[in-house]
């Protein structure tokens, strides 16, 4: 049987991010080849990852990625089961690579053709490659979740700790009103783009109910009808982008402040990762 030194053990450790002993049991079942030790380590890894393949993946990460340009984007929904993995370097990066090859490769109808596709970080690797190593080191259960890529004029932004992202695609305006607009949508969470976008049985429930609180106020009917309208606007404030009082400036809605900049909003998509 080769001899295992210390050395080696180390040599394997810094390779594959794995404990000490692990590395040594596979040197020596691999009779010191440092190569089929690191297969039987990914062999090893990928039995412990089927053990626990039912665990819960509400943690994670959400990654947004716009070009400089600003003329495709994209956003990646990475899960994994804690919150510290959540927050790991390496994990914060393939996430980011996730987002950025979605943007600015050929894009991909799946998460698994996204996967195949090239790291922007890891020369010679694939997305894959560089998931199933870190997975293999940190052996939690990961998902790719979701995937999303906007073809046109976009912007974009990622909450600090990953749990919300938000794609806003436009015409028009500039990208630093365009990032302002993300950074409100992910805060106060519209439902809608616009006030047309609301299901009509939605609007005239919300109608039927104004109505009749105001005729329990004891209101004349013939002023109610105007009344309900007026009180409207406040749903729709709470359910469309337009119509809700900008966040850095309550005295105009997005609506205005996105015609102010010569902006034409077209579509948003907002994500966030569950509740633990």
């Amino acid at each position: 049987m080769a001899e295992i030194t210390a050395a080696d053990v180390r040599a394997l450790r810094e390779r594959t991010g794995l404990p000490m002993m692990d590395c040594k049991k596979a040197l020596q079942e691999a009779g010191g080849d440092a190569d089929k030790a690191v297969e039987l380590l990914r062999k090893a890894g990928a039995k412990t990852m089927e053990k626990r393949a039912g665990r819960s993946t509400t943690a994670g990460r959400i990654a947004v990625y716009v070009s400089p340009d600003a003329a495709c984007g994209a956003m990646i929904d990475l899960r994994c089961e804690s919150s510290p993995v959540a927050n790991n370097e390496q994990f914060v990066q393939l996430a980011n690579d996730m987002a950025e090859q979605l943007a600015t490769g050929p894009g991909a109808a799946s998460p698994e053709a996204l996967l195949a596709q090239s790291s922007p970080s890891k020369s010679a690797a694939t997305l894959q490659q560089q998931f199933d190593e870190l997975n293999n080191r940190i052996r939690e259960v990961f998902k790719l979740e979701r995937i999303v890529r906007i073809d046109g004029r976009c912007g974009g932004y990622a909450h600090h700790n990953g749990t919300t992202g938000v794609l806003l695609r436009f015409d028009g305006g500039n990208a630093e009103v365009a990032k302002d607009i993300c950074m409100h949508v992910a805060a106060m969470r519209p439902a809608v783009l616009k006030k047309e976008e609301l299901d009509p049985a939605v609007v005239a429930k919300e109608r039927e109910i104004l109505s009749e609180a105001a005729r329990h106020e004891g209101k004349p009917e013939k002023i109610i009808e105007k009344m309900v309208e007026g009180r409207l606007r406040n749903f729709y404030a709470e359910c469309c982008l337009t119509e809700q009082p900008f966040v850095k400036d309550d005295k105009r809605t997005v609506g205005q402040v996105a015609k102010d900049a010569g902006m034409t909003l077209i579509q948003f998509i907002r994500w966030e990762l569950p509740k633990e």
